[in-house]
């Protein structure tokens, strides 16, 4: 913890700090939940703690709110890198360094982020709740209505994502106070004292991060959308790797994995552009599905479906392989974009056939969206998976 005295670091707190308002509280609770996303554990008690801290401080300096976020939404060193990251991107380019002056950096159509002076400095400058709030209105706007400035922020902050994945148990162990008797180490244990009673050994089973399978609809009605969740497969695929496939579906499957561990989002983009033949055609997910079947990548992984459900092959065929599906895959999520809007039905033809084998129905038109599934993938469900499943 930095000195009460240190660089940007406010002094005592006054008597009478800011109210933590309505409006505040929807920016912290904002923020809080961006930190989830990138794997900083900022839950819900974390958060309250954030509210009461700022009720005695000055929301609307930045060095106040950034000292107080990272000493109590930040559970170890690793996350500070993660905080720092997302604090910049989420208050639109505010750091906890020396102070120096920059221009303001536009969030929002009509609203400008504070300016990237010293945090605990008392520079005279447009509210640090203005930026924040503009921010927060971003993750909430549908991307296929924003501006090309809206939307290369919200790409900028999708790049931040770090999610999380559910864990599950591996077949190799790893020594544990508790757990099945370990045999081997118990003798070699018993054998290393002359024959003598030792400690009993234990062990129990190591775990890895559950793979993911994303299937990316890039047929002419998700044009407005691939882009933006192709972006979201990038932040998949560079948090976790080797747990990770992305298939682009439209009249035939591509993976795209290779191309989506470029570093650069940009160069990744620019790769999956040259890689996928059939952009803006026609879709034929139940085709796709027999492909993706037939390839095995499926098994036991959490399937994630991006598509608006326009089927223009074999209907009755769709329905066939998502419940081929649900019963290989642990867990098949479907992302719509259209479901985030206002009185939505599911009517078309190839959700009603997919709609009885999935487990997760979610939109997919947000920032916010994404974090609600960036949370599904870190285990973080509604409900009890359908059928069998496999561990």
């Amino acid at each position: 913890m930095p000195p009460a005295d240190g660089p940007g670091f406010p002094g005592a707190p006054g008597e009478a700090g800011a109210a933590a308002d309505g409006g505040l509280v929807a920016v912290m609770t904002g923020f809080a939940r961006t930190l989830r996303a990138a794997g900083v554990p900022a839950d819900h008690e974390r958060t309250q703690n954030l509210l009461r801290a700022l009720s005695c401080l000055d929301a609307a300096r930045p060095g106040d709110v950034y000292w107080a976020g990272r000493l109590t939404l930040c559970a170890s060193a690793d996350d500070l890198p993660r905080y720092d990251r997302v604090f910049r991107a989420y208050f639109g380019g505010l750091r906890a360094g020396p102070a120096r002056t920059q221009a303001a950096v536009t969030v929002t159509r009509h609203t400008a982020a504070p300016t990237g002076g010293d945090p605990g400095g008392r520079e005279d400058g447009p509210p640090l709740a203005a930026g924040a709030s503009a921010a927060e209105v971003l993750r909430h706007r549908d991307v296929a209505k924003m501006t090309a400035a809206e939307l290369a922020e919200a790409h900028r902050l999708l790049a931040l994502l770090a999610p999380a994945r559910e864990r599950r148990a591996s077949r190799r162990f790893r020594p544990s106070r508790r757990g099945r008797l370990d045999a081997r180490r118990t003798i070699r244990e018993i054998l290393r004292r002359g024959g003598e009673a030792a400690v009993l050994r234990h062990r129990t089973h190591r775990t890895r991060p559950r793979r993911v399978v994303l299937l990316v609809d890039v047929s002419g009605s998700m044009t407005p959308y691939a882009d933006t969740l192709l972006r979201l497969a990038h932040a998949l695929v560079g948090s976790e790797p080797r747990a990770t496939e992305v298939f682009s579906a439209g009249t035939r499957l591509t993976r795209l994995t290779a191309e989506l561990r470029h570093r650069d989002p940009g160069t990744a983009m620019d790769a999956v552009s040259r890689a996928v033949p059939d952009w803006s055609g026609g879709t034929r997910l139940g085709e796709e599905l027999r492909r993706l079947l037939a390839l095995g990548d499926a098994r036991g992984a959490t399937v994630v479906i991006a598509s608006d459900g326009w089927e223009r092959g074999d209907v009755s065929l769709l329905g066939a392989e998502m419940a081929r599906l649900s019963r290989t895959a642990h867990r098949v999520v479907w992302v719509n974009p259209h479901k985030g809007q206002e009185g939505y039905q599911p009517l078309t033809a190839g959700m009603r056939a997919a709609l009885p084998y999935v487990d997760d129905f979610v939109a997919g038109h947000s920032l916010a969206a994404f974090e609600e599934l960036a949370g599904l993938l870190a285990g973080a469900y509604a409900g009890p998976s359908r059928g069998r499943r496999f561990p």
